[in-house]
C-alpha cells in the first residue's frame, strides 16, 4: 500500500541526516543520492515517475539541503557511504538499489565496494569518476580562519543562474522554481564552513583498480552534452566496472533527472526487472 510522502531526520554518526520516504511497501526500494552543490530536490521531477512501482528514499548528504551541517563530521567519500549504508540498516531496507547522480554515484559505488552483501544494484546519472583528492595547497587553505568566505564568495560570483546554464542542455527548463530550489539550501552560512570540511576531507574518487573489483551490477545513463562530467568519464566507468550496462542521452546535459526523467524513470524500470 502506497503512502504520502513523509519527511524524516535521523541521527547517523552524530549528524542529523534528513530523508524523503515514499513508502511502498513490498515494492523494490531505491535510494536516491544526489551530487556535489545539491539535495534532494535534484530529483523532484523523477520521484513521481518512480514513487508508484517503489519504495523510495531519498537521502540528503550531508552538508547539504536539510541534512546538518556539523563542523565536527568528517566529510569523505567513506563517511557519506557509511551514512547510506547504516540508514538503509536502521530501516531495515532489504537488497536495496542505490541511484546516485554526479557525486552521488560516486558515494554509491563507495557504499557498493563496502558493503556488497547489502547492496542489489547501482544506478549511475553522469556519474562522478576518476577525481584525485584535492590538491595539497587547497587543503592548506581550508585551514586558514574564514575560508569559508572565500567559498562563499565562489559561490555567489558564480550564481545559481549560471550554475544551472552550466548543467542543462535546454536552458529553458529553467524557471523560478528550479532556481529558487537550488539556490535555498546556501542561504544558510553554515554550509560553507562544512563545504570548507569537505573540500579537506574528500579523498578523490575510486580508482581503476577499485572499480574493477566491483561485481554489484550496474546502470550508467549520461547526457551526450554533459559539461561537467564528460561522456567519456561514464564510457570509462563502464569499461572498468565489470557488470554494466550504457546509455546516453542526445540534447542532454549534466542534469538528466531534470533534463529526462520519463526516459530515465524507464531506463531504472526496466533494469531493476533484470
Amino acid at each position: 500500500m502506497q503512502t504520502l510522502n513523509c519527511t524524516h531526520i535521523k541521527t547517523i554518526k552524530g549528524v542529523n541526516i534528513y530523508y524523503e520516504h515514499y513508502e511502498n511497501a513490498g515494492k523494490q526500494s531505491l535510494v536516491l543520492i544526489h551530487g556535489f552543490l545539491s539535495s534532494t530536490f535534484s530529483f523532484r521531477r523523477l520521484i513521481p515517475l518512480l514513487k508508484k512501482d517503489f519504495n523510495l528514499i531519498a537521502v540528503d548528504l550531508p552538508p547539504f539541503g536539510r541534512s546538518e551541517k556539523s563542523k565536527k563530521f568528517i566529510y569523505s567519500y567513506k563517511n557519506m557511504a557509511e551514512l547510506v549504508l547504516e540508514l538503509i540498516q536502521l530501516m531495515n531496507i532489504k537488497n536495496p538499489i542505490l541511484v546516485g547522480h554526479s557525486m552521488g554515484g560516486q558515494i554509491s559505488l563507495y557504499a557498493a565496494k563496502q558493503r556488497p552483501d547489502l547492496i542489489k544494484k547501482v544506478v549511475l546519472l553522469c556519474s562522478s569518476g576518476y577525481l584525485k583528492k584535492s590538491h595539497p595547497s587547497l587543503i592548506f587553505g581550508t585551514h586558514v580562519p574564514y575560508f569559508y568566505l572565500y567559498i562563499k564568495r565562489w559561490i555567489s560570483k558564480q550564481g545559481v543562474l549560471k550554475n544551472l546554464s552550466n548543467v542543462v542542455h535546454d536552458r529553458s527548463l529553467i524557471d523560478q522554481e528550479m532556481i529558487e530550489g537550488y539556490m535555498k539550501p546556501f542561504l544558510d552560512d553554515q554550509i560553507f564552513i562544512a563545504m570548507t570540511r569537505l573540500i579537506r576531507h574528500r579523498e578523490g574518487d575510486l580508482s581503476t583498480t577499485d572499480l574493477k573489483s566491483i561485481e554489484t551490477p550496474s546502470l550508467l545513463i549520461w547526457g551526450e552534452e554533459d559539461k561537467v562530467v564528460p561522456i567519456q568519464i561514464g564510457q570509462r566507468l563502464h569499461g572498468d566496472l565489470q557488470d554494466s550496462r550504457f546509455y546516453s542521452l542526445k540534447k542532454t546535459g549534466h542534469l538528466v533527472p531534470e533534463e529526462n526523467p520519463n526516459y530515465v524513470s524507464e531506463k531504472i524500470a526496466n533494469f531493476c526487472m533484470i
